[in-house]
Order: structure tokens, then C-alpha cells, then sequence
């Protein structure tokens, strides 16, 4: 997301918003102020916060975009005037292309909203930044009990992380992810915590590298052993296992991260009974 706010502020700022097209249904989680109360305003900043692109028009108010896991935003020039299958929203601006934000498979969690500049709306809600001291703080000298994975994946505690850079921090730190924060002793916070500052930074370079938008249905190519269970570990050679949730699953190698233990899948239990 940093990657594609850095390319999305040098394509719009500055150019006038000329007209906003909703596209889907429900995706617009805010009611006032209403989205034509921006046209006509120029972009003073594209930014972002956690996973929320901010697309700022100073005192009239900002737009946040937020993709979800399958969404994916075009940048089309010249704009089109079509509505592609799962489109969100088409923002239009003078001299610049258009932003069409679109969303790939059935879930339709991609969203938007149009704050007012004193609102901060869901960004209110977000906990610290993963290069912030807030959370080197909370990683070195915490004793939040949960397991490290849902610690962060839990955007109240951290922004930003999200399931594959956990998975790629705690094999990095070689660290089991139903550990808990609390059990760990000094050593392993900090190389956590120092995992998790690299996946991060390793990400966002390799994110530089993208042109244009984010419109690849697929990606994490990049990821170390995010969803590459069933493949040897790129650091033993052992064979990368998963553990499944009902909205996620988790990679780990048991010969780096639980002592040669294969942590139970509670899905792969109910199909073996």
C-alpha cells in the first residue's frame, strides 16, 4: 500500500477531481459529505495509513480507499467510461488518469469513504505504525498473551502487517506462530522485531519496482514462505506446512519454528474423522 500510495500521488496530485462514479453497490460506507461535495477540488496528498489509501483535498476533505485482500486498483489512461465485472468506484481528474478501483472474486469487501478534513473515520480505530517506537515498544517490553500471528494481524494493535508479512517475520525470526508474546524472553523479541521491520522494508522495495496501479489479480510472489506450503523451506529444506482458519491460514517450517512439530489443523482434522 505504501508502494501504490507513493505511484497514485505522483500521477494525481494536484490535478482537479472531476467526477466520481460509484460502482458498486454498498461500497461507500459514508453518507455525509456527500462524494460531489469534492469535485471541482484539486489533490493535495496521496498517503497512507495501514492498509486505507488517503487521497487528500485539504479543508474539503479526503477520499480513503481500501482494496481488502482481492481488491485491485487500474489506473486508466485515457479513463474509460466502461464498468468492468466488480468495479468499486471511478474517480476522474483533469490531465491525469482515472483511478478504478475494482474488486476480483465474490467477497466485495473493497470499500471507500468520504471524510470531512477534522474526521478520521475508520483510521481512528488503527494501532501503531510497524517502524513507529509505539511498537518496538509493545514487541520488547509487552505482555499482550496472545499468539504472536493474531497479535499481528490485529490491525488495533498494528497497522498494516497483515497475514503473509507475519508469516514471512516469524520463520525470519524463527519463531513458532502459536507463541505468545509473553512467553518470549529477550532475545526473541527483538529478532521479531527486527523480522518484522525487514519483511516490511524487503516488501515495499520490491513493491517500488510496480509501475502503474495494483491490477495483478495475484500477488505476494515476493513472499518467503507465505502460501508456499508444500514446498521445501527456502532455509532447511524441510517441507513448509499450513495451518487453516476459517478465514486465513497460516505457513510455518517445523523444522525452524516448532522443534520438528507439526502444529494440528483443526480443518485437516475434521476431514481426516
Amino acid at each position: 500500500m505504501q508502494a501504490l500510495a507513493e505511484r497514485l500521488r505522483e500521477a494525481v496530485t494536484g490535478t482537479v477531481l472531476e467526477g466520481i462514479e460509484p460502482l458498486g453497490f454498498s461500497a461507500l460506507k459514508t453518507v455525509a459529505p456527500a462524494p460531489e461535495t469534492l469535485v471541482g477540488h484539486a489533490v493535495q496528498s496521496v498517503g497512507r495509513r495501514a492498509k486505507y489509501l488517503i487521497v487528500d483535498f485539504g479543508d474539503a476533505g479526503r477520499i480513503l480507499l481500501h482494496l481488502s485482500q482481492a481488491g485491485r486498483l487500474d489506473l486508466e489512461d485515457p479513463p474509460k467510461k466502461t464498468r468492468a465485472k466488480g468495479s468499486v468506484v471511478r474517480l476522474r481528474f483533469a490531465d491525469a488518469p482515472a483511478v478504478l478501483v475494482r474488486e476480483y472474486g465474490h467477497e466485495r469487501k473493497a470499500a471507500w469513504w468520504v471524510l470531512a478534513p477534522d474526521d478520521d473515520g475508520p483510521l481512528e480505530r488503527l494501532g501503531p505504525e510497524p517502524d513507529s517506537d509505539e511498537f518496538a515498544e509493545l514487541i520488547l517490553h509487552g505482555d499482550d498473551r496472545r499468539r504472536v500471528h493474531t497479535l499481528l494481524r490485529d490491525q488495533r494493535t498494528v497497522s498494516g502487517v497483515g497475514r503473509g508479512y507475519a508469516d514471512d517475520a516469524l520463520w525470519r525470526a524463527r519463531l513458532s506462530p502459536y507463541a505468545s508474546l509473553a512467553s518470549l524472553d529477550d532475545d526473541a523479541r527483538r529478532r521479531l522485531l527486527d523480522a518484522i521491520r525487514a519483511v516490511m522494508l524487503d516488501g515495499l522495495e520490491r513493491e517500488r519496482a510496480r509501475t502503474g496501479g495494483l491490477s495483478q489479480p495475484k500477488l505476494g510472489e515476493h513472499f518467503e514462505v507465505h502460501a508456499r506450503y508444500g514446498s521445501p523451506c527456502p532455509r532447511c529444506g524441510d517441507t513448509l506446512r499450513r495451518v487453516s482458519y476459517e478465514s486465513h491460514e497460516v505457513t510455518y517450517c517445523p523444522q525452524c519454528q516448532t522443534d520438528g512439530k507439526v502444529l494440528a489443523d483443526r480443518r485437516m482434522s475434521r476431514l481426516v474423522k
